[in-house]
């Protein structure tokens, strides 16, 4: 399995490029959509916040006030590592058996990791490539303002309670720069796929190569 991380900060264009990616045809597995999976209603890691933070982060049909949740913890960053020790193991059991079942049928399928948080948290350990998508803190919070509507001093908090653009980029194997047209970001994209699609294909062979060897 050929698996690439892809990260950047909030607002950087990461969803455009995974997007474009997963037309091309990887198999796209976003961290954020298993993190709010781990703690749907009913299961052990929505217990597990509000065992921590209390009720008042719950909406009154018992699922997840993200929006109240998130206002805490982005304000505090004890209660930031205190939810992530809650979401990110449970995230990274589930995001394993996705990416397998990702590949059942091709194992040379492009498997891409979308997490945004790789560098606070996840780390770089057990991927062949990480991709960072970049646009600088001003553009960022610029996007943030006028295409979010988001209060500029929120914003600025949502920036900053991320890694910051040097740490990101020390840990990239690709850059995407995404601070000039949208075209521009999905070209970038494209000729990612097309070296993706070519590593994980090598990687395959080696890997079927190896057993063959192993077995005579």
């Amino acid at each position: 399995m050929f698996v690439c991380a892809l990260t950047g900060g909030i607002a950087a264009g990461k969803s455009v490029v995974a997007r474009r990616l997963a037309e091309r045809g990887a198999a796209h597995v976003d961290a954020d959509a298993l993190a709010r999976e781990v703690v749907e209603p009913g299961s052990p890691g929505l217990d597990a916040v509000v065992a921590r933070f209390g009720r008042t982060v719950l909406r009154p049909d018992g699922s997840l006030d993200r929006a109240a949740l998130g206002a805490v913890v982005f304000a505090d960053p004890d209660a930031r590592r205190a939810l992530e020790d809650i979401t990110h193991p449970a995230v990274h059991e589930l995001s394993t058996r996705r990416m397998a079942e990702a590949v059942a049928d091709d194992p040379a399928r492009v498997v891409v990791y979308d997490v945004p948080l790789l560098v606070e948290a996840r780390g770089t350990t057990g991927f062949d490539l990480v991709v960072v998508v970049h646009a600088p803190r001003e553009v960022r919070l610029r996007r943030l303002v006028e295409l979010r509507g988001m209060d500029p001093e929120e914003a600025r908090r949502r920036v900053d309670a991320q890694a910051d653009d040097e740490a990101r980029l020390a840990v990239a194997d690709v850059v995407v720069r995404s601070a000039g047209s949208l075209e521009h970001t999905l070209a970038q994209a494209d000729e990612l796929y097309d070296r993706l699609r070519s590593l994980s294909a090598a990687k395959e062979a080696a890997s079927r190569d190896a057993s063959v060897g192993g077995a005579s």
